[in-house]
């Protein structure tokens, strides 16, 4: 019998005792060392040689991800560690760094209990390292940390004992001011913040496959004066098989993580609104996996064999081969046609995987990353909300119109199975928009449309996404229908940050009970009689019903919405969306008859009156913006600060950082594009760069009145502003 069958088969041993099984993501800064050491991990359980480990990367599947180097698809792997005497199976995801492919991480967090952190010891923590302990506190998800690369800073930097204790107790200190700032408002969270006394903090180097924490140098009796010795000697042979790294890690995973038993009671009420009372609440809190089926689905991929293959978190009951499930938001049943676990690029299919498992299943055929699946119907979990949200948009075109339908298929694929990416498909002309993160996400689209589906496409120039936003409250604005019979009053007036981050975090939407969502609004700072009238909500935008006893104002309200949702789809100065606005419907003189009041007449009526409210509300573009981290040798400070104040950005903080300066500063998307070949050239190479988004900011307005030309003229639109919007 193969070796990995042999694990296949302990994998299958070990999947009916949930108390023994932790699932876990690894997330970290990109280039911090997250797949390295997973390599290690493998290695560590048998799956691939303890040679290749760390150059093999076996957790970048695509060609793709080992050409540019870098993590792009979240990858699970199953995996098998003694400790302590007793089998533990081990659900990993190794997820992406790079800030483009954040959704991933986020995605993965939701099937997990235990998020392993890497920091590299001479970076320290980062944007993406903040980002990434945010999205796992966000889903109730425990933090251990690995600093990596601290073979750097003695061979590399000679620091000294002291010098290096005072860095690596530096990177402790910043991750649990990360920690303890994020989880201070969590009720269900005790002290999560991480402690090399404890155990829950290990050093080492993924490269060389060493690693030690507080337990393994009490176990092994090496200690860090007796480490540094070897790695100058270079001997860092006997170091891994003196303290190999995946036994130091997996040891840590297993004592420091919690067990789904212990997990789910505490999880399920963070992520699932349904009613705490019912069975269906009970056996995804017992883990019983003869209860009824609830599984999480958080991965969609496509495998050119088995077709989509939909992979997530199995909460309750045991998923088999032949069961008919319902997917939440979708009519009917789906069969399951096989159900597996993962090795890393390969899936292998078991007979069954019970509650407390990460599960890869095929039949799906109409989940998507996010949907609820169940052997009944219930209330499905709550959304994966995404922190980031698309800021930059490409056209995407068949070179060959025989390709169209085939592209087309494709792009519904690409959008089921990564939720951060928007598409608009425009059957007409043949040009379909694709927005996503960042210019690395849309090129990593494009080219796997390419190369994976064989469609030659042309695509456009990148074109960065706007928002148009009021900056101050409107007059009451009368909306009159075209038949003259219908007429609506309304005023609108911009919201706070609070709030709209409140709804961008999904902490308030309309999906929550009443009671719930009014709480969440007063928290963020709207007045209790407004949150007791909100009637709808659509992007960040509320709609406030103030009326009072209206005739026929029922049955013509969802006409008032569609209209008002037109409006903020496409906002008054340039149809871009608009976003961060209250708007009130005052009042409503509305035709007897059910004819004179139809969708030709509510429609222009309510969408005209709210363009002429947000123009009176002094409506303005804005764009987004992204935090640029720079770090650069001394002598090339100046050119690295030019390149981000030469794209109207700011500079807000130089300061040394080992031999290196970091250059921290803000700077419009629109101006970022081509920034990577731009700082190499002006830096001979010697940057490297981060960027993070940082929301939308209202443009200057010396550029507003250019801007919004450009954008009517590139969608086609007439070039003159209407005369009330004389501010710009």
């Amino acid at each position: 019998m193969g070796r990995r069958k042999k694990i296949v088969q302990e994998c299958e041993r070990l999947m009916d005792d949930p108390e023994n099984i932790r699932n876990i993501a690894i997330a970290a800064h990109v280039d911090h060392g997250k797949t390295t050491l997973t390599d290690n991990l493998l290695a560590g359980a048998g799956m691939i040689s303890d040679e290749t480990a760390g150059e093999q990367l076996a957790m970048d599947t695509e060609e793709d991800e080992q050409e540019r180097g870098i993590t792009i698809d979240a990858a699970n792997v199953s995996m098998t560690h003694e400790y302590e005497d007793q089998n533990h199976l081990i659900n990993l995801i190794d997820t992406p760094g790079h800030v483009d492919f954040g959704g991933d991480v986020t995605r993965a967090m939701r099937a997990v209990d235990g998020a392993l952190v890497v920091v590299d010891a001479v970076e320290g923590a980062m944007p993406q390292t903040e980002t990434v302990l945010r999205q796992a506190l966000r889903e109730g998800v425990k933090p251990t940390l690995f600093i990596n690369k601290v073979d750097r800073l003695i061979s590399e930097l000679q620091e000294g004992p002291e010098e290096m204790q005072e860095r690596l107790l530096a990177v402790i200190r910043d991750v649990n001011e990360l920690i303890r700032g994020m989880t201070e408002d969590m009720d269900d969270i005790d002290d999560w913040t991480v402690s090399v006394e404890e155990g829950t903090v290990g050093f080492g180097s993924a490269l060389y496959k060493w690693g030690v924490s507080m337990p393994s140098m009490q176990r092994t009796g090496m200690d860090f004066a007796e480490i540094m010795e070897l790695e100058r000697a270079d001997k860092r042979q006997e170091l891994h098989e003196r303290t190999p790294l995946s036994d130091v890690v997996l040891d840590m995973v297993c004592e420091h993580f919690p067990n789904p038993v212990n997990a789910q009671p505490r999880r399920i009420p963070r992520i699932w609104r349904g009613d705490a009372e019912s069975d269906l609440a009970d056996s995804m809190r017992l883990v019983d996996e003869d209860g009824e089926v609830v599984l999480m689905v958080t991965d969609i991929a496509m495998d050119p064999h088995a077709g989509e293959v939909a992979s997530g978190r199995v909460f309750s009951g045991t998923l088999e081969k032949g069961q008919e499930l319902y997917v939440s938001g979708t009519a009917g049943k789906n069969r399951v046609q096989s159900v597996g676990v993962y090795m890393g690029g390969e899936r292998e299919e078991v007979e069954e995987v019970p509650a407390g498992n990460i599960a890869a299943v095929t039949g799906l055929k109409d989940a998507i990353a996010g949907s609820t699946v169940s052997s009944v119907e219930m209330t499905p979990f709550e959304t994966i909300e995404h922190i980031s949200e698309p800021v930059i948009t490409k056209s995407v075109e068949a070179k060959n119109m025989d390709d169209l339908p085939k592209l087309i298929e494709t792009l519904r694929q690409v959008s089921k199975e990564d939720p951060t990416i928007q598409i608009e498909i425009n059957e007409e002309t043949g040009e379909h928009l694709i927005s996503g993160q960042g210019e690395l996400h849309l090129e990593v689209i494009t080219q796997r449309i390419e190369k994976n589906q064989g469609i030659p496409v042309n695509t456009g120039e990148p074109i960065v996404v706007y928002r148009e936003q009021p900056q101050e409250a409107s007059d009451q604005v009368e909306g009159i229908s075209p038949n003259r019979h219908n007429r609506f009053y309304i005023s609108i007036e911009p919201m706070t940050d609070d709030l709209v981050e409140t709804i961008q975090l999904g902490e308030a939407s309309m999906d929550m009970p009443e009671q719930d969502r009014r709480e969440a609004l007063q928290e963020a700072g709207m007045d209790k009689d407004t949150s007791q009238n909100v009637e709808h909500m659509h992007g960040t935008n509320i709609l406030i019903d103030d009326t009072k006893g209206i005739q026929h104002l029922n049955e013509t309200m969802e006409l008032v919405i569609e209209g008002l949702e037109e409006a903020l789809d496409n906002g008054p100065l340039a149809n871009e969306p608009v976003q961060g606005t209250l708007i009130r419907l005052h009042d409503a003189r509305l035709h007897e008859d059910t004819i004179h009041r139809g969708p030709a007449q509510v429609i222009p009526a309510t969408r005209n009156a709210l363009h002429k409210a947000l123009i009176d509300g002094r409506i303005k573009m804005l764009e987004p913006m992204q935090d640029v981290r720079i770090d650069v040798p001394n002598d090339h400070m100046g050119a690295a600060s030019g390149e981000i104040q030469g794209r109207r950005g700011r500079v807000d903080d130089m300061y040394q950082e080992g031999d290196l300066m970091v250059v921290e500063g803000i700077a419009p998307v629109g101006e970022m594009i081509g920034f990577a070949s731009d700082i190499r050239s002006a830096t001979e190479g010697r940057a490297s760069w981060n960027t993070e988004n940082a929301g939308f900011e209202v443009m200057s307005d010396s550029l507003q009145r250019d801007k919004i030309m450009e954008i009517r003229e590139r969608k086609g639109m007439k070039l003159e502003l209407p005369p009330s919007i004389d501010y710009i």
